[in-house]
């Protein structure tokens, strides 16, 4: 008898009670924090980057999920700071991004621009990497530095509780944004 009032507490009444708080209090969060467009179509998600690699968009940090940017194999690469395969995939992604974003050779390229975040999913970018996208960003759609700028600031969230983690940019709504604009 303990047996099956337990299952109906720990397998039943438990669960519902937390999902049903969840609903309540964190509707967005608990529902996948979706970007849904004027149409009704889910963009994607808030919580999760995706990639872009077109010349008109900011893009992410690398992703180490799967084959780039899947969800559901969500991880990091496991390579080590000893790792020449990873010493390697650094040096060229430094190379990559400063050639597609007009920077010098000597010029320091943002950690988070050339190395994936634990997950391999983070959606967000810091915002001196985002900075340093507007210039390509801008001469790609044909817009003012100015626009791109502003549009960066709108996207930016702040740090936690205020004072925890760095500003960052999550790059998902900004380059919706970005489609908007025409």
């Amino acid at each position: 008898m303990s047996t099956l009032v337990l299952a109906l507490v720990c397998c039943g009444l438990y669960p519902l009670i937390v999902f049903g708080i969840s609903q309540a209090l964190f509707y967005e969060k608990a529902n996948g924090s979706l970007i849904v467009d004027k149409d009704g179509a889910v963009r994607g998600s808030k919580l999760l980057a995706q990639g872009f690699t077109a010349e008109k968009y900011f893009h992410p940090r690398p992703s180490a999920a799967g084959n780039g940017y899947d969800s559901t194999s969500s991880g990091g690469s496991n390579l080590g700071p000893t790792s020449q395969k990873l010493d390697t995939a650094i040096k060229e992604r430094i190379d990559g991004y400063r050639k597609e974003n007009g920077l010098s050779e000597n010029e320091p390229v943002p950690a988070d621009a050339v190395t994936a975040s634990g997950s391999g999913l983070d959606p967000h970018i810091s915002l001196h990497n985002a900075q340093l996208q507007i210039p390509r960003v801008a001469k790609a759609r044909g817009l003012s530095e100015d626009k791109i700028r502003e549009l960066v600031q709108q996207n930016t969230d702040g740090r936690d509780f205020g004072v925890f983690g760095e500003p960052g940019v999550n790059v998902l709504p900004l380059n919706l944004e970005l489609d908007q604009l025409h």
